[in-house]
């Protein structure tokens, strides 16, 4: 994975979030769980580290914008 940059963290609220998992399957659930509570970025494909088991995945999210919830209101 690439390097964590200053303007990735560059003011409160902004998340670097790295996930590993067993497979494909449970790294993009779990980027979905995110991604329907906060701005995140989308992710195509996971990346997987030679001689080593499961996938990687990194997306960055902004905690400042929460998606609205049912009936229009933002979430807890």
């Amino acid at each position: 994975m690439e390097a964590i940059t200053e303007v990735h963290v560059s003011e409160p609220g902004l998340v670097v979030v790295d996930v590993a998992a067993a497979d494909d399957e449970t790294a993009f659930a779990f980027h979905a769980a995110l991604q329907a509570r906060w701005a995140t970025t989308g992710v195509e494909r996971t990346t997987r580290d030679p001689g080593q088991s499961g996938v990687r995945l990194r997306c960055y999210l902004d905690l400042r914008q929460p998606l609205a919830g049912p009936g229009g209101t933002a979430g807890p």
